[in-house]
Parts: C-alpha cells; structure tokens; sequence
C-alpha cells in the first residue's frame, strides 16, 4: 500500500485537524481538492472530499454506515512509550477530535487508547514494545 485514502466531509477542517492540530507535514495540499501526508516510508495519507472519492470509487460514503456506528476500520500509530500514547490522545482531542478510549494497559502487554477525527474514522494510538521497525521498513512483531 501507499496511499491510504480517506473520504472527509470537509476538507479544510480535516486539512485543519492532521495539519495545525497534529502538525502532519502534507508533501502536496492542493487547496479545495486534496491533501498527501506522509505518515511512514512509502506510505501517504490523502485526503479527499467524500464526494469526490465517491465519483470515482462508486457508492461509499457516511451516510452508507449502519446505525450510524463509524465505519469498520481503524488507522493506528504506535509511539515510542506508554506515557506518549496519552499524549498523542490528548494533542488530538485539543485539535477536535472525540476521545474513544484514554490510554489504558491493555491485556497483549502494551498501552493503548482511541479518539476519532472530524470524520468519524478511529485512530489507535499505541505502545508494543514487541513492535519494531526496520530502515527498510519491514515490520516485527512479538
């Protein structure tokens, strides 16, 4: 994978929120059509008017959701101790975004909380101290 896109209903407040809240790095914003974030090596993060994706990608949208309930994915971050989950949470929630779960231990022996963006969409901050990264990206875990 490397772009990663999500539908927003309003993309200066999601622009607002990644970019001045978070403080996200866009590496292209083109102003009333969409934003790229690098978020991991090879890896972006798009932004795009719900509509506009839907003109292409076919019949998605939030008004598609069940009940209402968000949609079922969640984007994750992992950080680098459990102090920081708490606050990349608390960073996000001053931006806009809804508190899901605070930081808590969880039962895998890391910690970890939700909040939801402007949009809805879930995001797990985390702490697995199994989790590491190599420089060429590749992924261990356990």
């Amino acid at each position: 994978m490397t772009v990663l896109t999500l539908g927003v209903r309003d993309l200066d407040r999601s622009r607002d929120f990644y970019v001045n809240g978070l403080g996200w790095e866009p590496v292209m914003d083109v102003p009333g059509e969409v934003v790229f974030i690098q978020v991991a090596g090879g890896l972006v993060l798009a932004l795009w008017g719900v509509d506009e994706l839907a003109a292409e990608a076919g019949d998605i949208g939030h008004h598609g959701v069940p009940d209402g309930k968000a949609p079922p994915i969640a984007l994750a971050q992992n950080v680098g101790s459990p102090e920081q989950v708490a606050e990349v949470i608390d960073q996000a929630v001053a931006a806009g975004a809804t508190l899901i779960t605070a930081a808590r231990p969880t039962d895998w022996g890391g910690t970890n909380g939700y909040f939801a963006d402007p949009d809805g969409y879930r995001w797990e901050i985390a702490h697995n101290a199994g989790l590491r990264i190599d420089e060429d990206g590749t992924v261990h875990m356990g």
